[in-house]
């Protein structure tokens, strides 16, 4: 704009493709989808503890290979991914602490590859507490219910978080 040119910037919505096609008449109820989601999600529930076996199989075995050593040089990014993976479905499968768990790692995770020293120690704990988050009598269980278990992974990862590398 020019010196002195005092219009103010017009502001207008762009209808998108998808908001069109939401409004068409006909398709689903909100209640219907809410319904069919729900029980999509129960159709799967008897799998997820399988899928999440699997997921803590290949995150602990990226984390061994740290230890070892003989990690390849993606071994962070792959376990925040198996991480992220727990996280994003443990709550919808009614696991909020296996979500927790895996969202502490998360942090810490972040935290290393933002540049704060790699400890091995703080990754292993949240793979333990994982494991421990899977048996049968934590299943179910909400953070709160677990209040040492909590306090202790929100020290770690604040304790990693302010350690630089």
């Amino acid at each position: 704009m020019a010196d002195g040119d005092d219009r103010e910037a017009r502001v207008f919505t762009v209808e998108t493709r998808f908001q069109k096609l939401a409004r068409q008449p006909g398709g689903v109820s909100r209640e219907k989808a809410l319904e069919n989601a729900a029980a999509k999600i129960e159709e799967i529930v008897p799998s997820f503890d399988d899928w999440v076996g699997q997921e803590l199989e290949a995150l602990s075995s990226l984390i061994k290979k740290a230890q070892a050593g003989d990690a390849p040089s993606d071994w962070i990014e792959g376990s925040n991914s198996h991480s992220r993976q727990i996280r994003d479905a443990g709550t919808t499968m009614g696991s909020e602490l296996l979500t927790f768990i895996a969202s502490s790692l998360c942090d810490v995770l972040d935290a290393i590859e933002a540049g704060a020293e790699c400890n091995i120690e703080s990754i292993t704990c949240h793979i333990d507490a994982l494991f421990l988050a899977r048996q049968r009598q934590f299943r179910g269980m909400k953070p709160d219910q677990v209040p040492e278990l909590t306090k202790g992974l929100r020290r770690v990862v604040e304790v990693v978080s302010t350690t630089p590398n």
